[in-house]
């Protein structure tokens, strides 16, 4: 019983139709194209034979001049026009990306970052399409024919601007997206039909620029994110850096130019992948000003290089693991993706975590890439011998503004997709006509803590007094994890709706520190949520009741007006102080004060009602209230 949509609407699924889709792990430092031939899922390689690609794009005054290997060669002689680790700069703005120290030129664009090249300003969506409108070339050569569409992995801690850049660029390179689905999930996928095992499994997810960690339930076919966190801030990139940067100290070289310190990142790397097979590897940079690195790095230094990296990997799994209620135990198995798992360092930090040997058995750069393809075999409406139930969640949670400042969420983190949750609010003032709704992502209670995704208005609403309308607010994630809002008042049914897709993303330290936040900053937060909501309350009260004295003043005695007022007078300035519990004393007494004033207007409103009428009116009318 495959629970996902088998074909697009109005695409035939006829069983003797084989539709030609792919799975495309879009990847910061290596993107691989595969798809499902023969019964069984397979990487596509290049004219040499080659299955990874290298997601690096060189550009001349003509536009495209190589990429892959091609343009990887060139980074150190022409570090200006090459662009790699892009993925980083998907869906982000110029401040999130001054930390990256990229050789390239970056260029503030009011949005998402550009890059400057010999062949104009290219933004990050353009670079990415460049590299799938590539790998769609390569499938249709290896595969004889045009694609039916394709499904494409994203980190399970993209955004919805990251993810709808990542869309926006497989357009851009003429692919149909099927679907987007997280990283760690299509590992699962080609583990679990690969393996055939049950129970709950450890993805450790470590590609060249982000860190993924799912925990996830394997049964009956049935693959489901319990939780997920990372750093969607470190990858084998920075493995690479943290040895330049090392260097660089341990040398002396006060500062080094764009082009040589690509030579030195570029030459670390080389390290690092021979580290990760032997013992030892010898370094050796000359750079044009005639200074030299030459020296034999062990395995040992390496290690001591990168122990702080190492560590943020175990601390983020150690969190994930608590976030599904888990212990180490519960574990049965690990599953390492990304190249960067190939580095004996992180397999022995793992191992030691877990008390358990790694599942190293399938290709660390390849099964994202297959399980995507198993995947998008399925959405194209070709048999599948396993049916398979995706079961996603989203990362952070949503939900919008409330009075004071508060954020009311609508969707928890960790809730599967897709998802769509409904809650009702109400108007705050007498004759409210419009509200403006603020979408909001994130963990903390104030509004001002979260990240804003979008503001639209309702207007039209019909005047009620201040709580009388019910405006339902529905917020939809759809598998893809995109987000959209309507918000309707269901008394009339005027509504407004709204797509959310922000201009760029969260900067590196709103992602990473936002779950961590949250659990660092929880009392004080409901402290503050606790604050807001009496001062909220009390400005209703004082403005409720002004309204009820400036209608029927006249039921009121002159002492009561004075008492009644001077409490008025006290709300308001309580409602700026930070005294909770003062707060909720103004309250009771000015609520004491108007219970006999409440009592006389609701008397007068009954008398009002009845007058000019017969018992015998009243009681037909109450008869056929009840019927």
């Amino acid at each position: 019983m495959a629970l996902l949509q088998i074909a697009e609407p109005g695409m035939s699924t006829a069983p003797h139709e084989h539709r030609l889709a792919v799975g495309i792990d879009l990847g910061t430092t290596h993107s691989l194209v595969a798809s499902v031939r023969s019964g069984s899922a397979e990487c596509l390689p290049d004219a040499s034979g080659r299955v990874i690609l290298p997601s690096v794009v060189r550009y001349g005054e003509t536009g495209v001049k190589n990429m892959g290997e091609d343009a990887l060669a060139c980074a150190d002689t022409d570090p200006f026009n090459t662009v790699f680790s892009v993925k980083r700069l998907m869906g982000r703005g110029y401040k999130d990306v001054q930390g990256l120290n990229l050789p390239y030129r970056v260029k503030d664009s009011g949005g998402m970052v550009e890059v400057e090249t010999d062949f104009g300003v290219k933004s990050p969506v353009e670079v990415s399409a460049d590299i799938l409108r590539a790998l769609r070339k390569r499938a249709e050569a290896t595969l004889g024919g045009e694609l039916v569409g394709a499904v494409i992995t994203v980190p399970a801690y993209f955004d919805d601007a990251q993810r709808q850049a990542t869309k926006d660029a497989a357009q851009l390179a003429g692919l149909n997206v099927l679907r987007l689905i997280n990283e760690p999930t299509a590992a699962a996928v080609a583990y679990g039909l690969d393996q055939k095992v049950q129970g709950q499994f450890v993805v450790f997810d470590l590609g060249g620029g982000t860190f993924d960690v799912s925990i996830l339930r394997l049964q009956a076919g049935v693959f489901e994110v319990l939780a997920t966190g990372g750093d969607s801030a470190l990858g084998g990139d920075d493995f690479d850096r943290a040895m330049a940067d090392h260097f660089i100290a341990t040398h002396g070289f006060e500062e080094l130019n764009p082009q040589q310190r690509s030579r030195l990142v570029m030459a670390c790397r080389r390290v690092k992948e021979q580290i990760s097979h032997e013992h030892t590897a010898f370094l050796s940079v000359e750079f044009k000003s005639g200074e030299t690195i030459a020296e034999t790095v062990t395995a040992e230094q390496f290690e001591a290089i990168v122990e702080p990296l190492v560590k943020r990997t175990i601390q983020a799994a150690r969190k994930t693991l608590r976030d599904a209620g888990l212990s180490i135990d519960d574990i049965e198995g690990v599953v390492m993706v990304g190249g960067s798992t190939r580095m004996p360092v992180i397999r022995k930090a793992v191992k030691a975590f877990f008390g358990k040997d790694p599942l190293v058995n399938l290709n660390p750069d390849e099964v994202v890439a297959i399980g995507a393809a198993i995947q998008a075999d399925t959405l194209a409406g070709n048999r599948s011998e396993d049916d398979l139930l995706l079961l996603d969640v989203i990362p952070l949670s949503l939900g919008l503004e409330t009075m004071g400042g508060l954020t009311e969420r609508v969707i928890n983190r960790n809730s599967t997709i897709p998802v769509a949750r409904a809650q009702e609010f109400t108007t705050f003032k007498d004759g409210q006509t419009a509200m403006a709704i603020h979408v909001v992502q994130g963990e903390r209670e104030l509004v001002s803590e979260n990240r804003s995704l979008a503001r639209f208005e309702l207007r039209g609403i019909p005047p009620m007094v201040a709580g009388a309308a019910r405006i339902r607010v529905t917020f939809q994630v759809d598998a893809d994890g995109l987000l959209a809002v309507n918000a309707m008042e269901t008394g009339s049914g005027v509504s407004a709706n709204i797509t959310v897709k922000p201009s760029y993303g969260l900067d590196d330290d709103q992602i990473a520190g936002m779950l961590k936040n949250s659990f660092e900053f929880a009392e004080a937060d409901m402290e503050a949520r606790q604050l807001r909501e009496q001062q909220v309350e009390a400005l209703r009260l004082v403005e409720s009741v002004e309204a009820a004295i400036a209608k029927d003043r006249d039921l009121l005695e002159a002492d009561e007006l004075t008492a009644i007022q001077a409490s008025i007078e006290l709300m308001r300035e309580l409602a700026q102080s930070t005294d909770v519990r003062a707060i909720e004393q103004g309250i009771e007494e000015l609520g004491h004060l108007t219970e006999d004033f409440a009592a006389r207007r609701m008397d007068a409103g009954i008398r009002k009602a009845l007058t000019g009428k017969t018992i015998d009116t009243v009681s037909a009318t109450l008869g056929g209230a009840t019927k």
